[in-house]
This record gives C-alpha cells, sequence and structure tokens, in this order.
C-alpha cells in the first residue's frame, strides 16, 4: 500500500486549483516570452545590442535555469528536504527519469533544424546533477551556488585549453555515435555547458528550499537580485573600463558569445556578455533571475487576478517550448513583421496554457515527464507524490 505526501500550499501562499504557486509559473512565463523575442527578434544592429538584445539576452534561458532549480526544490519537499537514504534515493530516481526524458525530447528538437539552439539536452543532464544535490542544506546549496559562479568559469577556461572553440554542433542522436565528445560539448563547450550552468541550479535549489509562502522572502529575492545584477554589470564595468579590460581584449570584449568565453586571455572572466559564461554574467543573470521571481511572488499576492493568465502561460514550458521550436522549424518566412511572429507565439501559447488551465490538466509532455518521475518514485520509497510544484504546508509552531 502507498500512503500519500502532503503537498498542498498553505493558505498564504497564492496557488492555482492545483496546487501550483503562481509566482513561480508566472516567472515562467517571464522566461518563456522572453525566449521567444531573443529567438524571433534580432539580438544586434552591427555591434550594438537592439532592445530584445538589453532585456532578454541571456536573461531569459538563465531565468529558466534558475526556476528549473526552485522547481527541483519543491518537487522535492520545499523547506523539508529529503530526510532518510531512501527518500533521496526515490527522488533522486525520479529526477533522473526526468533528466533522460527531458534530454532524450532535446535530441529529437535537435532534428528539426529549428534556427535555434536546444536547451533541453544540457537540462536533461542538469536534472541528473541535481538528483546528487537533494539532500544538501539550503546554505550548502548557497554556499555552492557564490562557488560555483566563482570558480567553474575557471574551471572552464583550463579545461578548455586546447579543446577546439565552441559551441560546434548541437547534440542530436547521430552525435551519440561519440559519446565521449557529446558529453565535452554538453558540460564544457556547448551552448548552455552545464559545467557553468551548474550555477544557477544550485542557486534555484537554495531558493526553492526558502519558504516561499513570506511576502518578506519574496521581497528579499526582488531586491537582493536587483542588487547583485547592478553589482555584477558595474563591477564589469570598472574592470574593462577604468581597469583597461577593454584595452586588452579590444572590440571582442563585446563580441556576442555562444556559452563560453575564448581560452587565451584571463581578462574574458571580466566580461559581463550574454551567454559568456564569466563570473560576471552569471552573477548579473541570476541577480535578474531572482528579481523577476520576487517580483511575479509579490504580484501574486497583490493580486491573483493579474497573474493568473501568465501562470497558466507558465505552467506548461515544456510542451509551450517543443511547440515554439517545431513552429520555427516548419515557418519559412512569409514576409510577416517580426512582432507580429512574436505576438502570434505568445498569443497562441497564452491560449493553450489557459485552456489546460480551464480543462485542469497538466501540459501533455510535462504529464508524461511528471508520471514517470511518480511512478519510478513510487516504485522506490512505495510514496505516492501528488503532481503539484507547490510548497508544503508550514509545520505547526513555525
Amino acid at each position: 500500500m502507498t500512503r500519500a505526501l502532503p503537498a498542498e500550499a498553505g493558505p498564504e501562499v497564492p496557488t492555482s486549483g492545483r496546487g501550483r504557486i503562481l509566482g513561480v509559473d508566472a516567472a515562467r512565463a517571464v522566461a518563456l516570452v522572453g525566449m521567444f523575442a531573443t529567438h524571433i527578434f534580432p539580438l544586434r544592429e552591427g555591434r550594438e545590442p537592439t532592445l530584445t538584445g538589453l532585456i532578454a539576452s541571456g536573461r531569459a534561458s538563465a531565468l529558466f535555469a534558475v526556476l528549473a532549480g526552485v522547481g527541483v526544490a519543491l518537487a522535492t519537499g520545499g523547506t523539508r528536504r529529503p530526510a532518510g537514504a531512501r527518500e533521496h534515493l526515490g527522488a533522486g530516481s525520479a529526477l533522473v527519469v526526468r533528466g533522460i526524458l527531458v534530454g532524450a525530447l532535446g535530441l529529437t528538437l535537435v532534428a528539426l533544424e529549428a534556427p535555434v539552439a536546444i536547451i533541453l539536452t544540457y537540462y536533461g543532464l542538469l536534472f541528473v546533477v541535481a538528483a546528487l544535490l537533494l539532500r544538501a542544506p539550503r546554505g550548502v546549496l548557497a554556499a555552492g551556488a557564490v562557488l560555483a559562479c566563482v570558480l567553474t568559469p575557471v574551471a572552464s577556461q583550463l579545461l578548455r585549453a586546447g579543446l577546439p572553440d565552441g559551441p560546434g554542433r548541437q547534440i542530436g542522436w547521430p552525435a551519440l555515435a561519440a559519446p565521449g565528445d557529446a558529453v565535452v560539448t554538453l558540460a564544457l563547450t556547448g551552448y548552455y555547458p552545464v559545467l557553468t550552468w551548474t550555477t544557477y541550479l544550485l542557486a534555484g535549489m537554495a531558493v526553492g528550499r526558502l519558504d516561499l509562502r513570506r511576502p518578506q522572502v519574496a521581497a528579499g529575492l526582488l531586491t537582493g537580485g536587483v542588487a547583485l545584477a547592478v553589482a555584477a554589470h558595474t563591477a564589469s564595468a570598472l574592470l574593462l573600463g577604468p581597469g583597461d579590460g577593454v584595452w586588452v581584449l579590444g572590440a571582442a570584449a563585446s563580441a556576442r558569445r555562444y556559452g563560453t568565453t575564448p581560452t587565451g586571455n584571463w581578462w574574458w572572466l571580466a566580461v559581463d556578455t550574454p551567454h559568456s559564461g564569466s563570473p560576471l554574467d552569471l552573477a548579473a543573470t541570476i541577480g535578474s533571475a531572482l528579481a523577476v521571481l520576487g517580483a511575479m511572488l509579490l504580484l501574486s499576492r497583490w493580486s491573483r487576478r493579474v497573474v493568473r493568465v501568465p501562470a497558466a502561460l507558465g505552467s506548461a514550458p515544456l510542451t509551450l517550448y517543443t511547440l515554439h521550436v517545431a513552429a520555427l522549424a516548419g515557418y519559412a518566412g512569409s514576409g510577416s513583421d517580426d512582432a507580429i511572429l512574436w505576438l502570434g507565439h505568445v498569443v497562441v501559447a497564452t491560449l493553450i496554457g489557459l485552456g489546460l488551465q480551464l480543462a485542469g490538466v497538466r501540459g501533455p509532455l510535462e504529464a508524461v515527464v511528471s508520471a514517470a518521475g511518480r511512478a519510478v518514485r513510487r516504485g522506490v520509497t512505495g510514496v505516492t507524490v501528488k503532481p503539484v510544484d507547490s510548497q508544503p504546508p508550514r509545520p505547526p509552531g513555525r
């Protein structure tokens, strides 16, 4: 016989009818809309970033990654991390299965040859990494995020010395014929290298272990995130300006990056260019991600009605991301304005999200991945876990 773990949120946190935290889903909607924009609008005009490049480039994907960490923490107990070895094994096994399925979907989407870099295979590997961290205390996760922010870009520079420049070809099913090369791409040289992106995972898991019911937590995420982003951009400007970094790197300092920086000069670690994977890029984009999450949590407390629609859009990110990539792959260019194309993607995705919400069901891909994970976890632990993304009830006396 299986027993059910309580998973509904307490009355203090604004949730949907299925127990999902509206502020978290609304933040996912911001990431989706930003991702649509970076895939459709140009990010640069010559050497200068466009408005989309300034606002969303590097930030939308980082927000997704941080929220993935938040989701992992919420799905494995929120403030209550897995307590025993068996519970950890069950939750970790479910995450590994989830990672395999998400990664397989990413390998399949690459075959569509859409004009975008597919992130899901990297996410799949990140979920495997997350499975090893589930019992880590919140403070350890936070400290790990700080250390990873500082050290993983240095490790990347050292490990990539002598390797071909990234990002290389996207990792699809044919790439698995050379698994060693595929792992190097996913971990080190690709568009979203897991080595440095583990920083986002750790930061998100640390946040997901906080009590997201408390308005003080949401306000702290907003103000702390803004402060972190401003500090990181300011530090980069000082290092590259008065610190003579621009004189050393030249015009390449502001060139668009694709997951990594060149290995020939340590000054590259001072840039804050989107997708550069430098310490200051990681810090700035974590800051913006925390600020968005905090703002959406506060907004959901102020008015649930305001965030209902974006929360519906953000409740099925895997399904909507897949449809978005498939649509771009089949888009031959009809002469439509980019703004119309972007608005079309946003409207259709919102309607699908609202339809799923009204029907009281999850996105189809989310349902498959969640069901597989729950089945594995139930088989290991004998515990049935409800398929929600919510903060567990606060223990009495806290």
